[in-house]
């Protein structure tokens, strides 16, 4: 009764749920692939263990790459921070805050030598995961190894490239919808033609899951998605086998075990069949191959070696779901960058896994399963109810367009966070089951220098542009300018030439400007999604009663903004929060993504609200709230501010030391937002006295 409330599940399946089944007879190997894209699946070779990883500086993510190769690691996945994900350079002024903090930071082709220095690139294949700004990253990969003599065509692995879902949850894109497809076409088209080792497009379902879809939204974003490239790029003549044998998928491991694996052999079964409608004719272009990564957003920040069970069961169902390579979390990433005995720990789960528990031995050990068959099937005619009804409504594009999508996760987001809240979804240690005696297993959380990394990296980039030819980096900017402007050449292999003359990513991203600019995406609270889980639930009205009194006090509703400062595009609890308190009876007002401190404290006042929140996941909470803080004294706003999010205790100290007023942490329920927020608002207006509410653990993203 505590799973998550996804497909329903029956206590008891029988022979009779197998009615109407038409891929029970399906054979490894052979279409629908349910059941595998290969024949021998792991019984002649294990899934790849490719974990996730970069820190701050490329040398000590060289460092961490050659020791995971070392360790078990079987092929490399590259974490970019955030500045080197939206087209920045470490020097550019929007970038100072975000600069080495979620991964590392890239200006450069003399950045990219660092990062795979030592690392044969001909044998080791490479995934990025790089979208926003895939021109300059993936040219400076491709010069970076073709100056250590490595020809492209060798290069093998995988760059994300799926900017559709960027759109709809993640939020690192830098271009409108249509110019940045035009992007997506010319990397695949380029790939596809210089480099056939090198996947173009990784689909991804895994955001969706993280943002807060379900098994059947997820694969059914993911196969819309896919499917809006697949038809892109035979507009521009290729064939779809060729494009669908350039394509891989990435999916989410998330907590329910048994729908995490119907969910895989799911995504094979409903991939087959649209790849054919869409004219793939080969077994090859028709069999999905996939990565999968456990959950991030199942990892607890309280009682943290827990999450080391969640992640073996999530790794469990991922490779009962015949997932092509995995990638581990590690239990302390709720809190911050793994360190590095966290990590090797999430890599032996797999090593052990793979030698120790016999699961390569029986290909597709649950085929036959009354329950596992019947629970697959209906997962995808879920799933391609969906597919149908975003076909119907104009494709993938269009509902961005109309927001179906957000809306549609964001409901699912709020239900879940309810239900969590409410205690019926329990989550062991955080809001059940929780030990009387005081967490001591928090771990020892990595700190990045942010501004270390910042200023080495503008040495380097100075050294850089001191060495270069500057004729020849305005020529090849001005190429790459004409081209977006007039769809003539390839944008790749224009950007291609910049890097090779020494050109930033920024001065890249920064002459695509000229012709498209970045782009701003709007969006609304919604409402009556989390408060109609509660129904009535006496806690819950409680918390509405609370802010009608204070709206009574006031003469109209209390008003909060939500700001979200820097490049952190992580928005699932910003949203959640804010509709959350919308139902309770707040006036909820929303900064939009990536605003500076300057243009959130120029609305804070405009907006004249009652309290400021500020939403923090990626770490740049200290210089950007300090920041922000002055900006709002120099425009005389009074009203507290308030910071949520994952904020290291040390942080929590120098945030109340500046002025904050309150510290959301990891665990807070709504309930007690809405409690605080009312009596800080009281204090504020009023001065009435205040009483501090005892911190709890339950979690609240």
């Amino acid at each position: 009764m505590s799973r998550p409330r996804r497909v329903p599940l029956k206590p008891l399946y029988t022979s009779a749920d197998l009615d109407g089944i038409e891929h029970l007879d399906s054979q490894p190997g052979a279409q629908p692939f349910v059941r595998g894209p290969y024949a021998s699946m792991y019984t002649s070779k294990p899934w790849t263990i490719r974990q996730y990883a970069g820190y701050a500086d490329a040398a000590d993510s060289n460092l961490a790459f050659r020791k995971a190769l070392a360790h078990g690691a079987q092929g490399l996945s590259v974490a970019f921070d955030l500045p080197t994900q939206l087209g920045y350079d470490s020097t550019d002024h929007e970038a100072r805050a975000d600069v080495g903090l979620a991964g590392v930071a890239i200006d450069t082709v003399d950045d990219m030598a660092r990062l795979f220095e030592g690392i044969a690139l001909d044998c080791v294949s490479v995934s990025m995961t790089m979208n926003g700004a895939v021109l300059p990253v993936l040219a400076a990969f491709i010069v970076a190894a073709e100056e250590r003599g490595i020809a492209m065509d060798s290069l093998s692995g995988t760059v994300q490239n799926d900017i559709l879902k960027e759109f709809m949850v993640r939020n690192t894109y830098v271009f409108a919808p249509e110019p940045s497809m035009r992007i997506v076409a010319d990397v695949a088209q380029f790939l596809n033609e210089h480099m056939p080792r090198f996947k173009a497009l990784s689909v991804s379902g895994y955001h969706f899951q993280e943002a807060g879809a379900d098994a059947s939204l997820e694969l059914a974003l993911t196969f819309a998605n896919a499917r809006e490239y697949l038809r892109a790029l035979r507009a521009r003549g290729l064939e779809a086998d060729a494009v669908c044998e350039q394509l891989s998928f990435f999916l989410g491991a998330g907590t329910d075990f048994y729908t995490e694996i119907a969910k895989l052999r799911a995504a094979r079964l409903l991939w087959s069949r649209i790849a054919a409608e869409e004219g793939a004719s080969t077994p090859k272009s028709r069999a999905l191959r996939m990565h999968c990564q456990t959950s991030g957003w199942s990892l607890s920040p309280t009682r943290t070696h827990n999450n080391i069970v969640r992640t073996t069961v999530e790794a469990m169902a991922a490779v009962f779901g015949g997932t092509q390579s995995l990638h581990t979390n590690a239990h302390d990433e709720a809190l911050a960058l793994p360190s590095a005995s966290a990590s090797q720990l999430a890599r032996d789960t797999q090593l052990i896994l793979q030698h120790e528990m016999g699961l390569c031995d029986v290909i597709d050990p649950w085929a036959g399963s009354y329950m596992m068959e019947s629970l697959t099937a209906e997962l995808a005619g879920r799933a391609r109810e969906m597919i149908d009804e975003i076909e119907a409504g104009g494709g993938a594009r269009e509902a961005i367009r109309t927001g179906w999508v957000q809306q549609r996760i964001r409901a699912s987001a709020a239900v879940t966070q309810a239900r969590i809240d409410a205690g019926e979804q329990v989550i062991v240690g955080t809001n059940a089951f929780r030990a009387i005696e005081a967490d001591d297993d928090a771990p020892e959380c990595i700190a990045i220098d942010g501004e270390h990394v910042r200023v080495q990296q503008s040495r380097r980039i100075s050294d850089v542009k001191r060495r270069r030819d500057e004729y020849r980096v305005s020529t090849t900017l001005s190429a790459l300018t004409r081209a977006a402007h007039d769809d003539a050449d390839n944008l790749l292999a224009l950007t291609i030439d910049c890097m090779r003359a020494r050109a930033t990513v920024g001065e890249c991203t920064r002459a695509l400007e000229a012709v498209w600019p970045r782009h701003v995406q709007t969006s609304g609270v919604m409402s009556n999604a989390y408060g109609t889980q509660y129904g009535d639930d006496e806690a819950w009205h409680a918390a509405i009663a609370q802010v009608a009194r204070l709206a009574k006090k006031l003469g109209r509703k209390p008003r909060l903004l939500m700001a979200k400062l820097g490049l952190d595009g992580h928005d699932r609890g910003a949203n959640v929060v804010s509709a959350a308190l919308k139902d309770a009876g707040f006036d909820v007002a929303m900064s939009g993504l990536f605003a500076s401190p300057t243009r959130a404290a120029r609305f804070a006042a405009e907006e004249r609200c009652d309290v400021i929140g500020v939403s923090s996941l990626a770490g740049a909470h200290g210089r950007l709230v300090l920041q922000f803080m002055r900006e709002l004294g120099e425009r005389d706003v009074c009203a507290p501010v308030v910071v949520g999010g994952i904020v290291p205790d040390k942080d929590a100290l120098s945030l109340r030391n500046i002025g904050v007023a309150e510290i959301f942490g990891p665990g807070t329920t709504v309930h007690e937002i809405v409690e605080r927020l009312v009596r800080l608002i009281e204090t504020s207006r009023f001065g009435a006295s205040i009483r501090r509410v005892p911190e709890r653990t339950r979690v609240l993203e």
